[in-house]
């Protein structure tokens, strides 16, 4: 991949590589939400899907992943606009409003761990939905 592909080039137009290279590890998106039945507002848990890398912020299995977890989102350019859960930070919902990718983006700053270090991955405070119990006794103050 050359230059900053992510800037220059419509989400439509990427190639495999650059697509899958927006993603920044994170792992939000792999975060349960629950739905306020009264407000419509999702609320953030700190129970992450059983095939995240919680270390790594990343799927464990990401090719695999339909066949472990069939309800997984195939995020895709026609997509990502109308998916109201991707998190606030998602280098793909941030491209498709047209905003720049964050400083500690790793396209950005060429640094993997950046993520981790700004706080903005799943690092150190989700535990698996195998351990979890009842969802509802993990909501979070924490904006995805």
């Amino acid at each position: 991949m050359s230059g900053r592909f992510w800037e220059d080039t419509p989400l439509s137009k990427l190639d495999r590589a650059q697509w899958e290279a927006l993603c920044d590890g994170c792992g939000k998106c792999c975060v349960h939400k629950l739905e306020d039945e009264e407000t419509g507002e999702l609320l953030a848990t700190n129970v992450a899907c059983r095939m995240l890398d919680r270390r790594m912020g990343m799927c464990s299995d990401y090719k695999h992943r339909h066949a472990y977890v069939s309800e997984c989102v195939r995020l895709t350019n026609n997509n990502v606009a109308g998916i109201e859960w991707l998190p606030s930070t998602c280098a793909y919902r941030l491209r498709a409003a047209g905003d720049p990718l964050p400083g500690w983006h790793y396209l950005v700053c060429g640094d993997r761990e950046a993520v981790h270090e700004a706080g903005e991955s799943t690092r150190g405070w989700t535990i698996s939905e195998d351990d979890a119990g009842d969802f509802e006794h993990h909501l979070v103050d924490r904006t995805l």
